[in-house]
């Protein structure tokens, strides 16, 4: 009797896992796996949503410092640079001053997304851009929610998206002004 019953359970694991084997793609999320989705709106279309080059950045909305609500999408049409960063990192303090330099004199956004969730407070943020004197958008990721949707490991990282909404590239570790320049001119 004890053997019927070790093979019905061995059978049972076996149906299992052959079941879940080939159903297992049907419940992956497609924004992950950067598959064709239907867009909302009016217009159905589809839109290529992922990370890598060439792909709908995916979008997002966050508080500033001065608690606005900004969304990625309020700069269709605009070329943006999302930057990654916290307070804690030094490449992150190195990188700042040019990344200032660089939103005052070139044509793009720059969107600060600051991990805040790996912050002492967000007091310690607003002293780093009065510190720094950045006039650019610090947008407030308070559960590195947007910083895990990107995939961002290490900070600092920048992903440059055109005026389309698309991603140009992605550029790991500090980057100086020549840099973020070249980047640019390359959308």
């Amino acid at each position: 009797m004890k053997k019927w019953g070790l093979i019905v359970i061995v059978t049972a694991l076996f149906v299992w896992a052959v079941y879940d084997f080939v159903y297992e793609g049907e419940t992956q999320d497609p924004v992950a796996e950067g598959e064709k989705m239907v867009a909302e709106g009016p217009a159905t279309e589809e839109v290529d949503i992922g990370l890598e080059k060439g792909q709908q950045a995916p979008d997002f909305t966050l508080q500033t410092l001065n608690d606005e609500e900004v969304s990625l999408s309020d700069y269709r049409g605009e070329k943006v640079m999302i930057n990654f960063w916290a307070t804690w990192c030094p490449p992150c303090r190195a990188e700042m001053p040019d990344m200032q330099e660089f939103s005052q004199n070139e044509d793009i956004q720059v969107l600060a997304v600051n991990l805040t969730d790996t912050e002492a407070s967000v007091q310690g943020v607003q002293d780093f851009v009065n510190e720094f004197g950045l006039t650019f958008p610090v947008l407030l990721d308070q559960d590195v929610s947007v910083a895990n949707q990107y995939e961002v490991n290490p900070v600092p990282t920048s992903i440059f998206v055109d005026e389309e909404g698309k991603i140009s590239s992605v550029m790991l570790g500090a980057m100086n002004y020549d840099m973020m320049v070249q980047r640019m001119e390359e959308m």
